[in-house]
């Protein structure tokens, strides 16, 4: 379902929007009404995030957003239950972004089955580097889930092929080093990196880290398949509520349109 989404926006010439969010965040019952605005604003797939207490990967305002969650009570129980109402509503594909250790608190195995029952459509794993666990990687490559993959402008480009071809969906480039957060420019050689990208991969290309403005996002849009913005949504839905960060994310879709 995440690769046919995102071969009917190529077809119409056009990027994928790809928010990302972190469940049970800015309030424990928020989840579902967020899924909901995100779809409803113009979202072509979500990315879902589990709260971790150590979210190592994550910038200040997506770390504060998972303590946030945590100490609402979220639970993986809780998010898959919420997915599933939610997917109950709306068919907008959603990837479960999440660090190992809840889904090993969890069990590798039940939680594929879960999550797959509950209506995801794709795993991220952030701290799973490709070869790191060849059965984990086994197991979620064979489960019904896409399995997305992470590569970085300080990935070396021999072992690019390899990671893509152990992901399905799209393959996800950060389009920085460091941490997520919101950044005002992008790299000036993003073009020239996800061009390169492509060379050697068939996989759609989506982009993030960093994405936090119209034009950031249509400038991103114009050489990737897909444009991820995390961080400025998170704030936006901390500070400001649900509408709002659904307005957000309209002027984001307008943009790539």
């Amino acid at each position: 379902m995440i690769s046919s989404v995102l071969a009917a926006r190529r077809n119409d010439g056009r990027a994928a929007l790809i928010p990302y969010v972190t469940a049970g965040h800015p309030s424990a019952d928020s989840t579902v009404p967020v899924l909901t605005a995100l779809a409803d604003a113009g979202a072509d797939i979500i990315e879902l995030g589990l709260p971790f207490s150590d979210p190592l990967a994550d910038g200040p305002t997506i770390q504060r957003s998972s303590f946030t969650s945590l100490k609402n009570g979220t639970t993986v129980e809780g998010v898959l239950a919420d997915l599933a109402r939610f997917r109950a509503e709306r068919d907008t594909p959603v990837v479960l972004f999440t660090y190992l250790n809840p889904l090993l608190r969890y069990g590798v195995d039940d939680f594929l089955t879960d999550a797959a029952k509950a209506g995801a459509n794709g795993l991220l794993l952030t701290d799973l580097p490709f070869g790191a666990d060849p059965q984990l990687e086994g197991a979620v490559a064979q489960s019904p889930l896409d399995f997305i993959r992470l590569v970085a402008p300080t990935t070396e480009a021999d072992r690019i092929p390899e990671i893509a071809e152990g992901g399905s969906g799209f393959l996800y480039y950060i389009s920085r080093t460091g941490v997520t957060g919101a950044r005002t420019e992008l790299r000036q050689d993003l073009a020239e990196e996800v061009e390169a990208l492509r060379a050697h991969v068939g996989l759609p290309v989506a982009v993030g880290f960093g994405i936090s403005t119209p034009e950031q996002a249509r400038e991103v849009g114009a050489i990737a398949d897909g444009v991820v913005v995390g961080s400025a949504l998170v704030q936006i839905l901390d500070e400001h509520g649900v509408e709002a960060g659904a307005r957000f994310l309209a002027e984001l879709r307008a943009a790539l349109d």
